[in-house]
């Protein structure tokens, strides 16, 4: 069967003037309303101001909300991920970085920052305290639909999009674990609790001599239990395809990553409600853009070749795609890119349909 994406609209639902959004994700409500948060109220791409923002639509998408900040750390928030669980609470994930030290000055920042100065006061304020008791991966809950967050809770893991609620109403999050005091893994960690506290139960096969390849998963409960994961993976030499690890016991136990024919990254993974799998990635290559594939299989095989072409960029600053899908079938996927050459990127969205 022939497939195709028929886009519906794209247009930018979020630009802060003169600054720079990037990493969104995007959640669908039990009352329908969706929710969107991103990395905001930035310089760059690498900067110190990055803040947790968030905004949502109570007509699919048609209008949004104007942006408020829900976490502002004293380092740099970065890829923004958000849940509803069963039960309603809302869970926003993020990392937060000090790569705008070590960037700082850098030849490809000096185009879109001119405020050195104000930067340089910021890092003389970071003291050793602060950048350790900061620097990390984070949760955060809402109890109340995102009007006011829980108290930044630090968990192991990082990965643009969050864990996911399973079917029994347990969080389960695949992730790099970055921390400083252990070697860098592929850890599954799951909460039964609603994200309060975290167990590692299991970690991904992947070859300690080539762990430094993989990063940014998402992950997927099929509608007959097994779990399916895609990782950015890029071994240096340009072929930046995802790899795709299975687990077939609740993410206790996992295969060794294969490669996929999916050509991108990072991936968001979404069940449609006719069980398919969608996948969700930037293309940081020439045709630059946003594109997405579908397995019918459970993630057994993807139709690359049937690859959906939703929406075309300006260069490879762009991507990090969301999707939910609406009460009529139809998909609402969320990205970052900029609107028009020569701006700096803000929060787009697609809407789209299969047929």
């Amino acid at each position: 069967m022939k497939l195709a994406a028929e886009v519906i609209s794209t247009r930018p639902i979020c630009k802060e003037e003169g600054r720079y959004i990037g990493w969104p994700s995007i959640c669908r409500r039990k009352n329908g309303e969706l929710i969107a948060v991103f990395s905001g109220d930035r310089d760059a791409h690498i900067c110190p101001w990055g803040k947790t923002r968030m905004i949502r639509s109570r007509d699919n998408g048609t209008t949004w909300s104007n942006p408020v900040t829900i976490n502002n750390t004293p380092l740099d928030d970065r890829d923004a991920g958000i849940i509803e669980t069963s039960d309603g609470t809302l869970i926003v994930s993020w990392f937060t970085s000090l790569a705008f030290i070590t960037c700082m000055g850098s030849d490809w920042l000096k185009k879109d920052v001119s405020n050195w100065d104000a930067w340089m006061r910021h890092i003389e304020k970071l003291t050793p305290e602060i950048k350790e008791e900061w620097l990390g991966n984070y949760i955060s809950r809402s109890e109340d639909g995102g009007v006011t967050w829980s108290k930044p809770i630090k968990v192991k893991l990082s990965a643009p999009h969050g864990p996911i609620e399973l079917s029994d109403g347990r969080l389960l999050y695949v992730g790099i674990n970055l921390s400083s005091k252990d070697k860098k893994e592929a850890h599954v960690d799951i909460s039964a609790d609603g994200g309060l506290t975290w167990e590692t139960v299991g970690t991904i096969p992947i070859p300690e001599s080539e762990i430094e390849w993989y990063h940014e998963p998402h992950v997927v409960e099929t509608f007959g239990g097994n779990l399916v994961a895609l990782f950015r993976r890029q071994p240096g030499d340009g072929q930046d395809y995802m790899w795709q690890t299975e687990s077939m016991d609740g993410g206790h136990t996992w295969s060794v990553p294969h490669a996929t024919p999916i050509f991108g990254f990072p991936a968001h993974l979404l069940r449609l409600k006719n069980g398919w799998l969608l996948a969700s990635y930037g293309l940081r290559r020439p045709p630059f853009g946003e594109r997405a594939c579908i397995s019918r299989d459970g993630g057994v095989t993807w139709d690359y070749d049937q690859e959906f072409d939703l929406c075309h960029g300006f260069d490879g600053d762009l991507g990090y795609p969301a999707s939910v899908e609406l009460a009529d079938g139809s998909i609402y996927t969320i990205y970052y890119q900029a609107d028009q050459p020569g701006e700096k990127p803000c929060l787009m969205a697609t809407h789209w349909r299969i047929v």
